[in-house]
């Protein structure tokens, strides 16, 4: 196998992971909040914090770092065309995703705190998941767009 089709294997893999588990993580943060269900609330914030460390930050690490070698050994320039549109949506998505990983610790502590003291949630959790909420609406399709032009590479 080259090392063009080793890089392209790593890359669509960790995109897989990247997309995977962010959307994996959303659904069940997104129902566990509306369960009100705290003992759940606690186990899928601890989840969710986890994964981002074990299988998104790794990924958001390995993205760029492929798909810029890719580019390189395929003489793509990066700002042009549907690779340009492809890092400046990836950029996009990373915004939105660094205050989520920050919402997502506080909530989780704020929840762990809150079952801890059989006390309910304070208001700043619910005011940190519909951030958190916001913040990901665009950065999944931001995430969808970035498949879009990496699949189809349309002329642009």
């Amino acid at each position: 196998m080259n090392t063009y089709l080793l890089l392209k294997t790593v890359h669509i893999l960790s995109s897989v992971l990247l997309v995977g588990t962010g959307f994996g993580s959303a659904f069940y943060m997104f129902f566990v909040n509306r369960s009100k269900s705290l003992e759940a609330q606690v186990v899928v914030a601890r989840l969710v914090v986890l994964a981002d460390w074990i299988f998104t930050t790794p990924a958001v690490i390995v993205q760029p770092a492929s798909g810029i070698a890719m580019a390189h050994m395929a003489g793509w320039p990066l700002a042009s065309g549907w690779l340009g549109w492809s890092i400046l949506l990836y950029v996009v998505a990373g915004l939105c995703w660094l205050p989520v990983v920050w919402l997502q610790i506080r909530m989780r502590r704020l929840a762990e705190l809150a079952y801890a003291s059989g006390n309910a949630l304070p208001d700043v959790y619910w005011r940190y998941a519909r951030y958190w909420e916001r913040l990901g609406y665009p950065a999944f399709i931001a995430m969808l767009g970035v498949y879009f032009l990496m699949v189809n590479k349309p002329p642009l």
